[in-house]
Protein backbone atom coordinates (compact mmCIF):
# COMPACT_ATOMS: atom_id res chain seq x y z
CA UNK A 1 0.00 0.00 0.00
CA UNK A 2 1.59 3.02 -0.94
CA UNK A 3 0.92 6.52 1.40
CA UNK A 4 -1.34 8.86 0.52
CA UNK A 5 1.40 11.50 0.31
CA UNK A 6 4.02 9.61 -1.86
CA UNK A 7 1.40 9.05 -4.56
CA UNK A 8 0.33 12.38 -4.53
CA UNK A 9 3.95 13.39 -4.99
CA UNK A 10 4.80 11.06 -7.26
CA UNK A 11 1.96 12.05 -9.84
CA UNK A 12 2.86 15.76 -9.47
CA UNK A 13 6.31 15.04 -11.06
CA UNK A 14 4.41 12.73 -13.86
CA UNK A 15 2.23 15.89 -14.17
CA UNK A 16 5.45 18.26 -14.46
CA UNK A 17 6.71 15.84 -16.94
CA UNK A 18 3.70 16.03 -19.38
CA UNK A 19 3.46 19.59 -19.12
CA UNK A 20 7.00 19.79 -20.11
CA UNK A 21 6.48 17.24 -22.71
CA UNK A 22 3.28 18.46 -24.13
CA UNK A 23 5.40 22.65 -24.25
CA UNK A 24 7.23 21.41 -26.95
CA UNK A 25 4.63 19.84 -29.46
CA UNK A 26 4.00 23.53 -30.52
CA UNK A 27 -0.28 22.09 -31.31
CA UNK A 28 1.40 19.87 -33.72
CA UNK A 29 -0.94 18.53 -36.22
CA UNK A 30 -0.76 15.36 -37.32
CA UNK A 31 -0.67 11.27 -35.67
CA UNK A 32 2.41 12.09 -33.96
CA UNK A 33 0.95 15.47 -31.98
CA UNK A 34 -2.59 13.92 -31.34
CA UNK A 35 -0.68 10.54 -30.09
CA UNK A 36 1.81 13.10 -27.65
CA UNK A 37 -1.40 14.85 -26.55
CA UNK A 38 -3.30 11.66 -25.97
CA UNK A 39 -0.43 9.90 -23.86
CA UNK A 40 0.49 13.25 -21.63
CA UNK A 41 -3.16 14.02 -20.89
CA UNK A 42 -3.96 10.43 -20.01
CA UNK A 43 -0.87 10.56 -17.72
CA UNK A 44 -2.12 13.61 -16.01
CA UNK A 45 -5.57 12.15 -15.53
CA UNK A 46 -4.36 8.60 -14.55
CA UNK A 47 -0.86 9.44 -13.18
CA UNK A 48 -1.97 7.78 -9.30
CA UNK A 49 -3.25 4.74 -11.38
CA UNK A 50 -0.40 3.81 -13.34
CA UNK A 51 2.18 4.04 -9.89
CA UNK A 52 -0.40 1.53 -7.72
CA UNK A 53 -0.32 -0.33 -11.64
CA UNK A 54 3.45 -0.18 -11.58
CA UNK A 55 2.85 1.00 -15.42
CA UNK A 56 4.35 4.71 -14.65
CA UNK A 57 7.78 4.10 -16.07
CA UNK A 58 5.97 2.79 -19.31
CA UNK A 59 3.88 5.22 -19.64
CA UNK A 60 6.24 8.11 -18.96
CA UNK A 61 8.78 6.39 -21.29
CA UNK A 62 6.26 5.91 -24.15
CA UNK A 63 5.39 10.37 -23.46
CA UNK A 64 9.37 11.21 -24.21
CA UNK A 65 9.54 9.10 -27.29
CA UNK A 66 6.21 10.72 -28.57
CA UNK A 67 7.77 14.20 -27.95
CA UNK A 68 10.97 13.25 -30.15
CA UNK A 69 9.11 11.94 -32.67
CA UNK A 70 6.59 14.74 -32.82
CA UNK A 71 9.39 17.12 -32.99
CA UNK A 72 11.31 17.89 -29.60
CA UNK A 73 14.41 19.50 -30.40
CA UNK A 74 17.53 18.43 -28.03
CA UNK A 75 17.35 22.16 -26.33
CA UNK A 76 13.92 21.63 -25.33
CA UNK A 77 14.51 17.97 -24.11
CA UNK A 78 17.67 19.39 -22.16
CA UNK A 79 14.96 22.08 -20.95
CA UNK A 80 12.74 19.77 -19.78
CA UNK A 81 15.57 17.91 -17.41
CA UNK A 82 16.54 20.76 -15.78
CA UNK A 83 13.14 21.69 -15.08
CA UNK A 84 12.68 18.24 -13.35
CA UNK A 85 16.08 18.28 -11.71
CA UNK A 86 14.95 21.80 -10.00
CA UNK A 87 12.04 20.54 -8.75
CA UNK A 88 11.95 19.16 -5.48
CA UNK A 89 10.71 15.88 -4.32
CA UNK A 90 10.55 14.30 -0.54
CA UNK A 91 9.57 11.27 -1.11
CA UNK A 92 11.31 8.18 -2.61
CA UNK A 93 8.56 7.24 -4.50
CA UNK A 94 8.90 10.85 -6.50
CA UNK A 95 12.54 11.17 -6.56
CA UNK A 96 12.83 7.48 -8.20
CA UNK A 97 9.93 8.79 -10.54
CA UNK A 98 12.05 12.27 -11.35
CA UNK A 99 15.40 10.31 -12.07
CA UNK A 100 13.18 8.23 -14.47
CA UNK A 101 12.24 11.04 -16.31
CA UNK A 102 15.63 12.53 -16.01
CA UNK A 103 17.18 9.17 -17.63
CA UNK A 104 14.07 9.09 -20.08
CA UNK A 105 14.88 12.99 -21.40
CA UNK A 106 18.90 12.18 -21.98
CA UNK A 107 17.46 8.68 -23.80
CA UNK A 108 15.46 10.85 -26.30
CA UNK A 109 18.14 13.56 -26.14
CA UNK A 110 20.41 10.47 -28.11
CA UNK A 111 18.04 9.69 -30.10
CA UNK A 112 17.97 13.07 -31.74
CA UNK A 113 21.75 13.63 -31.39
CA UNK A 114 21.85 9.83 -33.82
CA UNK A 115 19.72 11.47 -36.29
CA UNK A 116 21.26 15.07 -36.65
CA UNK A 117 23.14 16.84 -39.13
CA UNK A 118 26.19 18.25 -38.65
CA UNK A 119 27.65 20.48 -40.46
CA UNK A 120 31.25 21.21 -38.52
CA UNK A 121 33.48 19.54 -36.02
CA UNK A 122 32.41 22.70 -33.56
CA UNK A 123 28.76 22.38 -33.49
CA UNK A 124 29.49 18.17 -32.64
CA UNK A 125 31.82 19.74 -29.68
CA UNK A 126 29.11 22.38 -28.64
CA UNK A 127 26.90 19.31 -28.89
CA UNK A 128 28.73 16.98 -26.62
CA UNK A 129 29.80 19.36 -24.02
CA UNK A 130 26.32 19.85 -23.47
CA UNK A 131 24.95 16.29 -23.50
CA UNK A 132 27.83 15.40 -21.63
CA UNK A 133 27.08 17.58 -18.68
CA UNK A 134 23.47 15.78 -18.38
CA UNK A 135 24.92 12.39 -18.53
CA UNK A 136 27.57 13.33 -15.78
CA UNK A 137 24.98 14.84 -13.31
CA UNK A 138 22.80 11.66 -13.62
CA UNK A 139 25.62 9.20 -13.48
CA UNK A 140 26.63 10.79 -10.49
CA UNK A 141 23.11 10.96 -9.12
CA UNK A 142 22.58 7.07 -10.05
CA UNK A 143 25.65 5.90 -8.03
CA UNK A 144 24.92 8.08 -5.18
CA UNK A 145 21.58 5.90 -4.90
CA UNK A 146 23.57 2.94 -5.78
CA UNK A 147 20.88 2.38 -8.58
CA UNK A 148 23.18 0.13 -9.89
CA UNK A 149 21.10 -1.24 -13.68
CA UNK A 150 20.21 2.91 -13.73
CA UNK A 151 23.77 3.86 -13.67
CA UNK A 152 25.37 1.29 -16.21
CA UNK A 153 22.27 2.11 -18.68
CA UNK A 154 23.18 5.75 -18.45
CA UNK A 155 27.00 4.79 -18.99
CA UNK A 156 26.30 2.53 -22.28
CA UNK A 157 24.55 5.21 -23.50
CA UNK A 158 26.62 7.80 -22.92
CA UNK A 159 29.29 5.72 -24.64
CA UNK A 160 27.74 5.23 -27.49
CA UNK A 161 26.66 8.76 -27.61
CA UNK A 162 29.83 10.01 -27.32
CA UNK A 163 31.54 7.72 -29.48
CA UNK A 164 29.10 8.71 -32.10
CA UNK A 165 29.94 12.09 -31.83
CA UNK A 166 33.25 11.53 -32.26
CA UNK A 167 33.20 9.09 -35.54
CA UNK A 168 30.82 12.22 -36.86
CA UNK A 169 33.33 14.66 -35.99
CA UNK A 170 36.30 12.73 -37.39
CA UNK A 171 35.41 13.88 -41.73
CA UNK A 172 33.99 17.34 -40.67
CA UNK A 173 36.20 20.72 -41.37
CA UNK A 174 37.16 22.51 -38.58
CA UNK A 175 36.26 26.19 -37.62
CA UNK A 176 39.18 29.10 -38.04
CA UNK A 177 38.84 32.50 -37.18
CA UNK A 178 39.84 35.39 -39.78
CA UNK A 179 40.22 39.24 -39.38
CA UNK A 180 40.57 41.63 -41.95
CA UNK A 181 41.20 45.59 -41.75
CA UNK A 182 38.31 46.63 -42.19
CA UNK A 183 34.91 45.86 -42.61
CA UNK A 184 34.06 43.86 -46.01
CA UNK A 185 30.98 42.35 -48.10
CA UNK A 186 30.35 38.71 -47.39
CA UNK A 187 30.82 38.13 -51.15
CA UNK A 188 34.41 39.92 -50.60
CA UNK A 189 34.94 37.76 -47.74
CA UNK A 190 34.47 34.40 -49.70
CA UNK A 191 36.80 35.38 -52.36
CA UNK A 192 39.38 36.12 -49.86
CA UNK A 193 38.70 33.10 -48.10
CA UNK A 194 37.48 30.41 -50.52
CA UNK A 195 38.66 31.99 -54.44
CA UNK A 196 35.38 31.58 -54.87
CA UNK A 197 31.54 34.11 -54.34
CA UNK A 198 29.72 30.50 -53.62
CA UNK A 199 30.11 30.82 -49.80
CA UNK A 200 29.09 34.05 -49.14
CA UNK A 201 25.70 32.94 -47.54
CA UNK A 202 27.75 30.51 -45.72
CA UNK A 203 29.61 32.73 -44.08
CA UNK A 204 26.41 34.98 -43.46
CA UNK A 205 25.05 32.43 -41.65
CA UNK A 206 27.51 31.10 -39.50
CA UNK A 207 28.86 34.64 -38.09
CA UNK A 208 25.10 36.50 -37.53
CA UNK A 209 25.86 38.95 -40.14
CA UNK A 210 22.99 41.43 -40.19
CA UNK A 211 23.43 42.88 -44.07
CA UNK A 212 26.00 41.13 -46.50
CA UNK A 213 27.09 44.33 -47.64
CA UNK A 214 28.63 45.17 -43.87
CA UNK A 215 30.28 42.23 -42.32
CA UNK A 216 32.60 42.72 -39.40
CA UNK A 217 35.95 42.22 -40.43
CA UNK A 218 36.94 39.51 -37.24
CA UNK A 219 34.19 36.33 -37.72
CA UNK A 220 34.58 32.44 -38.35
CA UNK A 221 34.60 30.05 -41.60
CA UNK A 222 35.20 26.86 -42.19
CA UNK A 223 38.61 25.56 -42.61
CA UNK A 224 38.00 24.09 -46.17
Amino acid sequence: MIPAFELSEGAEVCILASDLLLATSNDEKGLSGSELRRACWDMKVYAENYIVENTVATNLSECFALARTTGATMTELDRARLALIAYPTKSLLATLIKNGCISFSLEQMSLVIADATFKSSEDVTKVRNEVNVGFDQAEEKAADEMVLEVYKELVATHAAVTFHLYETARPLPQMLAYRFAQPRPTLVLSHRLYDTAARADQLREENKVIHPAFAAREGRALAF
